[in-house]
């Protein structure tokens, strides 16, 4: 879920109304409220309430570090990833082919 969220919120400049962070996710309230406490404690995101056209409106934004960080992470995954198919791809190449009874490869 905080993948999700980090992810809507990296790619919009300005921050991303509560409920429209909430429907992106397909979480619910309580559930982003609670993922938002834990990102906001560790300054990851900023969360800014405001009246608007006389409304509460909460806007959910990433902090520069949380954006550092979150880049960080993305490129520990990607190379984590990496690592992993070619870990896959060295393994496929040990395996011999067998072959079914109609003779395809399996």
């Amino acid at each position: 879920s905080r993948m999700a969220i980090l992810s809507v919120l990296c790619a919009a400049r300005g921050g991303v109304p509560f409920t429209e962070l909430r429907d992106r996710c397909g979480l619910t309230d309580g559930n982003l409220s609670r993922h938002l406490k834990t990102l906001e404690e560790e300054g990851v995101v900023r969360c800014t309430k405001a009246f608007v056209d006389g409304k509460p409106r909460t806007t959910v934004s990433m902090t520069a570090s949380g954006t550092k960080r979150f880049q960080a992470y993305l490129d520990a995954l990607t190379e984590a990833l990496k690592q992993a198919k070619d870990a896959l791809a060295t393994e496929q190449k040990r395996q011999p082919v067998r072959f079914s009874r109609l003779g395809t490869a399996t």
